[in-house]
């Protein structure tokens, strides 16, 4: 496991402290979680956007073979 040293505004600090305490953690842990949150949050919004551009027409069609062949 990499050790990172991320400073931090005092108000985010004391956030952290505050949810380790509340959470029975340590600061370690709220911010791996917070990591594995935002990582997820982002998946989500690609998928979004993904099916937004569906949607709204722009996704490609058709056979995956001629595509590839159009796409090289």
């Amino acid at each position: 496991m990499t050790t990172l040293s991320v400073p931090l505004p005092a108000h985010l600090e004391k956030v952290v402290k505050d949810l380790a305490k509340r959470r029975g953690s340590n600061k370690a842990e709220v911010v791996r979680h917070a990591i594995q949150l935002l990582a997820e949050e982002e998946a989500v919004q690609a998928v979004l956007k993904a099916e937004q551009e569906l949607f709204e027409g722009k996704g490609l069609r058709g056979n995956l073979k001629d595509l590839s062949k159009k796409l090289s």
